[in-house]
């Protein structure tokens, strides 16, 4: 457990570093999913990083693609881009844009973005699957302020139907979106009631637990018949203390002074 917590410290450093050199980008919610994200590729999901095609590979799907800062940093953590690579992160020039592109980085499975559409692209990926008798599962990470968008719900009308149990939908729960608090923005709760509601088995967590990630990860592939969503209650910000459940912090860089005092708290 210690490995994987160091490997999130790592993840949210490369995570300040990136969007600290590109001067753009969205810290908040990047390291608000950080511990979600280590779960995955170094404990929970089937990947390799000198395979990364392999047609028998966990798939993963980020839909709040503007959070790309943390899956890039993750990737770079696995292997599957170097680390040099990441301080071209928004360059022109460079393949690590603002939004992950499937077409030209190892190890990611969709190109997202356009926010409500991931869950969609997750259910067709499961389905895809169960049709070719494979044993992959799908995991689609959500914002809780695009679950605002009426696709989600369809997608998750969608994955019930349809029995997708390859699939674990992730909702990160920090409560911030670009414009405020989503309680107050549009209130999307019981968040887990609703997923209830769509045929989903849903287990609330603390998103940024290494533990209850995992322990969720565990319960869910002993789920049969319905998908899984995992609620995850994260901050926003987290792991730096003036950016903590700052809404100002959602897509802006830090200064020098900022990105050297995140740095030191993180040491």
């Amino acid at each position: 457990m210690e490995n994987l917590q160091n490997t999130a410290l790592n993840i949210r450093k490369n995570i300040l570093e990136m969007i600290y050199t590109a001067s753009s980008g969205h810290p908040g919610g990047a390291l608000s999913c950080a511990d979600i994200l280590t779960a995955l590729y170094f404990s929970e999901m089937k990947v390799d990083r000198n395979n990364p095609k392999d047609e028998n590979r966990d798939r993963f799907v980020l839909s709040k693609g503007h959070a790309s800062a943390a899956l890039y940093a993750t990737l770079a953590e696995k292997g599957f881009i170097s680390k040099e690579d990441l301080l071209g992160f928004r360059n022109i020039n460079s393949t690590l844009q603002g939004h992950p592109d499937m077409k030209k980085i190892s190890g990611v499975d969709m190109s997202t973005g356009s926010l409500g559409q991931g869950l969609s692209v997750a259910n067709g990926m499961a389905m895809a699957g169960k049709l070719d008798n494979k044993t992959y599962r799908v995991y689609c990470l959500m914002g809780d302020g695009e679950i605002e968008e009426g696709q989600i719900w369809e997608a998750a009308m969608t994955a019930s139907h349809y029995q997708l149990d390859n699939l674990c939908a992730i909702v990160d729960n920090n409560n911030l979106q670009i414009d405020g608090k989503v309680t107050e923005v549009m209130n999307v709760h019981p968040i887990d009631e609703k997923f209830k509601s769509f045929g989903f088995h849903v287990i609330n967590i603390d998103g940024n637990n290494i533990d209850e990630i995992l322990n969720a990860f565990a319960e869910a592939r002993t789920i049969k018949g319905k998908p899984t969503a995992i609620i995850a209650k994260t901050i926003k910000g987290k792991g730096i203390s003036f950016m903590e459940n700052q809404v100002g912090w959602h897509g802006k860089a830090p200064s020098k002074e900022e990105y050297e005092t995140a740095i030191q708290e993180l040491q």
